[in-house]
């Protein structure tokens, strides 16, 4: 204390100590229905944290999770299956408990014009028909089966495709009547191609885990990436994602 006027004691007020901003780059491995939406918040994250830069490897959630139980140096891990997430988090890799931050449905994604004549989920048993699926041991893969079994459908695809991303390009491309994707791929693939809803696919709402992992090589970095994707619910419901 110091004496002020009269003698009277003035209280010295400390001066706060700036929180350190995390800097420096981190690696996130994200299911490949992700691969609209993250880049897009990376960008305001980059912006907002100078210095600081991220790295994302796109793919199946499934083989994300084996990668990382193998050893892949990984700072954060974002699945499309809670499933999925609890493979990393058996091997006790996760350095905090995940964090649903979205969840998605599918939706059948034709070309524009719909030229192979799809009416609904019952064409995917039209052999036919040129269907293309995500791999049962991905997330979109095992939801596929699960709105197959609940219209009791048995689906006759041409190719089991390894994550969303190729079942949307062989739509794109005209190499495939019909596919399963999710409602975000559909909205971010715009006049790509064309969606059609059906009733199946609110019992089989697949929903999005993110943690960050212990092998991390900037911890601090990889919480806050976490901390800004659970913060902008907003740009992933924009995206065509539903709520946590």
């Amino acid at each position: 204390m110091r004496a002020g006027p009269a003698g009277r004691e003035r209280r010295v007020v400390p001066v706060p100590v700036p929180v350190p901003v995390a800097r420096g780059s981190i690696t996130v491995d994200a299911a490949a229905s992700l691969n609209e939406v993250f880049p897009k918040l990376a960008e305001g994250f980059e912006a907002a944290h100078p210095g600081t830069a991220i790295t994302f490897n796109f793919g199946g959630s499934s083989t994300l999770a084996a990668s990382i139980v193998s050893g892949a140096t990984v700072d954060v891990f974002a699945a499309a299956s809670t499933k999925t997430m609890q493979t990393v988090q058996d091997a006790s890799l996760t350095a905090s408990d995940p964090v649903v931050v979205a969840r998605n449905e599918l939706e059948i994604a034709v070309p524009p014009g719909d030229p192979g004549r799809i009416t609904g989920l019952a064409d995917f048993g039209d052999a036919a028909k040129t269907i293309v699926v995500c791999d049962t041991t991905v997330p979109c893969g095992a939801a596929a089966t699960q709105v197959f079994d609940l219209a009791r459908i048995t689906p006759k695809p041409d190719s089991y495709e390894p994550d969303v991303t190729s079942v949307l390009t062989k739509v794109e491309g005209n190499d495939a009547d019909a596919g399963l994707v999710y409602v975000t791929d559909v909205k971010a693939a715009g006049s790509k191609v064309d969606g059609i809803a059906f009733p199946q696919a609110k019992e089989a709402v697949t929903a999005y885990p993110i943690a960050a992992l212990k092998g991390s090589k900037n911890p601090a970095l990889a919480d806050a990436w976490v901390a800004w994707v659970q913060a902008h619910e907003a740009d992933l419901r924009a995206a065509g994602f539903l709520a946590p």
